[in-house]
């Protein structure tokens, strides 16, 4: 998997698309009514707008390695959220970095740290770009910006077998991970869907959840230590196998955002590669069986290394969007003889490991499987699913040219009140914006003992300008953010905060939790140079530039 040009306004390679069948427009016209389309701004009209930068020329002299090209501030200005996207296509974009920083090494992020707290010069540290949470855009600023690339930073360091630990520097993106660890037969098996671009420091950073964490777990699980440069040095974070000597610097680092250092060297925790791996597709007659069948498996421990349910409304989405009619209605024959019929949930899980041991998982899903009335439909939808997993981003291009917007937000919450919370979300996006349709429909993924994720997809129409676009995400945003906070569930389950939770999170995090982590900003940043109003909102001073 290899980005040739990345796109500048949208998500990942530009020579990669999704084509959406007729069948499939024409179902989205029935459940959102007539659509609208708005121009796009180009690249060449974008350079225009950028400002000169506000460094003087012995500030960009200082290091080879900082430029401010106006290309690349164009493509450091934003991230991937919805109003990112809504500012890169219209080009409305508030405030561009005054520069863009390609540390290649440690020493490099040492020195410009210290250069930033000298000059007076704000840092946002840049993964991959795929915030969809407003992480990486600066802000409003009487001082000068600087984003820091971290892609230099991409190489294999360091493999002990032994432990089964292996150190990359942070700014590797998934694949190169993936392709480095296996040319020596081993995975770390952290595959979020932005897997294609973002970066190991960016996974620590944001807390991320891959599509295999029941086997691999989440990055917490995974990350083993490392090194944090701060303006007070360099925070080192050993990799005892488990330590009692008082707290776990490691959970300072993990979810910290960019606001405490700049993570510049990243050591995992890694496997064997497995070897087998199967996906399968299995459809239970309603949500509540296929739900609790989940929460068995979990609670049972069985060895899967994923499982996704949808629900009856994304189950049915996903099969007009496939496309492919005919099939589909052997398919939904099929699935009605066997009592999986108008409210029926599929399921998708993953074995992963020896022959023996995806034999026995299997044997272990049988009692249950009959139990929950499941359908199996064989391997041919699992493959499918395995192959175009992380092309679901590439989503949002072939929908906006038909004049459709779509959304994503997540949360987590205990088993007891995943109906609950589901029904509350969905509601208030499907009931928010007077007069219109907007369609929702969600998703359980990232099983625990304890609960589960919801991930939920909704989709409207066009405004009829960008501004107007832009009010109804806010509005929906609004409302299904208020609502998570207010019905039992977290504001990030794997996104991280930014700056478009950080409102939400005091309801979290409590009184007492907000003055431990403003204080932990003031410890490590009380200049308030790196990252601001990222994870916390504070006291920045802004003025029209």
């Amino acid at each position: 998997m290899v980005i040739k040009m990345r796109r500048w306004n949208g998500w990942g390679d530009e020579s990669k698309s999704m084509v959406m069948p007729d069948s499939a427009a024409k179902f989205l016209q029935q459940e959102l009514g007539k659509t609208k389309c708005l121009a796009d701004i180009s690249l060449t009209e974008v350079l225009t707008k950028v400002p000169n930068t506000r460094l003087s020329q012995q500030q960009l002299d200082h290091f080879s390695w900082l430029t401010d090209d106006k290309e690349q501030r164009v493509r450091h200005a934003k991230g991937q959220s919805l109003p990112d996207w809504l500012a890169m296509r219209s080009g409305n974009i508030d405030v561009f970095p005054d520069a863009v920083a390609f540390p290649e090494n440690r020493h490099d992020i040492q020195i410009l740290l210290q250069w930033a707290q000298q000059e007076n010069i704000v840092l946002i540290p840049y993964g991959g770009g795929t915030s969809v949470a407003g992480h990486i855009n600066p802000l409003k600023s009487t001082r000068s910006v600087v984003t820091v690339d971290m892609s230099r930073l991409n190489q294999l360091l360091y493999l002990d077998k032994q432990s089964q630990l292996a150190t990359f520097g942070a700014g590797i993106p998934g694949p190169m991970v993936e392709a480095q660890l296996r040319a020596h037969g081993y995975t770390l098996g952290h595959f979020p869907q932005s897997f294609e671009l973002s970066t190991i420091g960016g996974w620590v950073a944001s807390r991320s959840s891959g599509q295999q964490s029941l086997r691999y777990g989440r990055i917490e699980q995974l990350f083993a230590g490392g090194f944090m440069e701060t303006f007070n040095g360099s925070l080192e974070l050993p990799t005892f196998p488990a330590s009692a000597a008082g707290p776990d610097f490691k959970e300072i680092v993990l979810g910290s955002e960019g606001r405490f250092g700049i993570i510049s060297e990243v050591k995992v925790r890694v496997s064997k590669l497995a070897e087998q791996e199967q996906f399968k597709v299995v459809f239970f007659p309603t949500w509540q069986q296929a739900t609790h069948f989940c929460q068995d498996i979990a609670q049972q421990r069985i060895p899967l290394s994923m499982l996704r349910v949808s629900n009856a409304q994304e189950t049915q989405t996903q099969l007009k969007l496939a496309g492919h009619e005919n099939a589909i209605k052997w398919l939904e024959r099929y699935l009605s003889m066997s009592g999986a019929k108008q409210q029926k949930c599929m399921l998708t899980f993953g074995l992963t490991g020896s022959k023996v041991q995806i034999s026995t998982s299997k044997k272990q899903l049988k009692p249950l499987l009959k139990k929950y009335k499941g359908v199996s439909t064989g391997s041919t939808l699992g493959k499918r699913w395995c192959e175009n997993r992380f092309k679901f981003p590439y989503l949002r291009e072939a929908l906006w040219e038909k004049g459709v917007v779509v959304d994503t937000l997540e949360t987590a919450t205990d088993w007891h009140n995943v109906d609950n919370l589901m029904a509350k979300v969905e509601s208030s996006l499907a009931n928010t914006l007077p007069n219109e349709k907007v369609h929702v429909f969600t998703h359980l993924s990232h099983v625990y003992g304890q609960g589960c994720s919801l991930y939920t997809t909704y989709l409207f129409v066009n405004g009829d300008s960008y501004e107007q676009t832009l009010a109804k995400w806010k509005t929906l945003k609004h409302a299904a953010s208020q609502t998570i906070v207010d019905n039992g569930g977290t504001i990030s389950h794997q996104h991280g905060v930014g700056k478009d939770h950080a409102p939400y999170l005091a309801v979290e995090k409590g009184e007492q939790g907000m003055q431990l982590l403003t204080n932990l900003c003031q410890h490590f940043d009380q200049d308030n140079l790196l990252n601001p109003n990222t994870l916390i909102v504070t006291a920045e001073q802004v003025s029209e530039q």
